[in-house]
């Protein structure tokens, strides 16, 4: 590990003894529903951790909806009860970092429902932006030698903007940069199997430009079909 600089599973060891110091704060001081916590300057002080380190616990427990900020008044505890948390909390604690494999599948089930409601609520615009991230695709995947994984993710992205689904598309957010960071770079389409990517993403648009969302996803599921194969070969 270089000098200054932490690895994921040092992060992650970070996280959790934080996320536990603020469980154990909630119920040693007894805070109700509604209650506000300490500010993260005072957090960071009291826990001998930087304040990114309590910002990104905190916003983990917000996602979880353990808390609930308000901007320009603070962090305040979520209405679920203490059963509910403190069981919600030893889960989060128990979670694993997601591997490769593991993000690609949920990649794959979000992007099935994705594709579907982009069929169904797309507007126009939706479907410029689509095209548009089609055509910069293309245009990469037909440059030999260049890696073309980031084109790739955008034209997936823009489909899951015309989702109009907030939650799913919060979700490809979450999960794309590692799907960046995880994916063999060296993976580049050459020729005929450029082609033929190239032709499973048109017709993915097309079926979206076509309102029909039965087509899109089947589209989708045969895209896919390399994505499949590639995961079969991870150990």
């Amino acid at each position: 590990m270089k000098s200054g600089f932490l690895s994921t599973n040092d992060n992650q060891e970070i996280q959790n003894t934080l996320i536990a110091k603020i469980r154990d704060l909630i119920f040693y001081k007894n805070l109700e529903p509604g209650d506000k916590l300490p500010s993260e300057r005072m957090l960071s002080q009291k826990f001998g951790v930087s304040r990114s380190n309590v910002r990104e616990g905190i916003q983990k427990l917000e996602f979880f909806g353990i808390l609930k900020s308000k901007p320009q008044s603070g962090t305040f505890v979520a209405d679920i009860g203490q059963v509910a948390m403190k069981g919600i909390i030893e889960d989060i604690l128990a979670l694993e970092m997601p591997d490769y494999k593991s993000l690609v599948e949920t990649r794959i089930l979000l992007e099935l429902k994705t594709v579907d409601l982009a069929a169904l609520r797309r507007t126009e615009e939706d479907l410029e932006k689509i095209k548009n991230a089609l055509e910069a695709y293309q245009i990469k995947i037909m440059s030999v030698g260049d890696d073309y994984l980031q084109e790739d993710l955008l034209f997936h992205l823009e489909i899951a903007k015309a989702s109009k689904n907030s939650a799913l598309m919060t979700l490809m957010l979450m999960i794309t940069p590692e799907i960046i960071g995880s994916y063999d770079q060296g993976r580049v389409c050459e020729g005929d199997e450029a082609l033929s990517e190239i032709k499973k993403h048109e017709d993915i648009y097309l079926a979206i430009k076509e309102q029909d969302p039965k087509l899109a996803k089947e589209k989708m599921e045969i895209h896919f079909g390399r994505l499949y194969k590639y995961m079969e070969g991870l150990k």
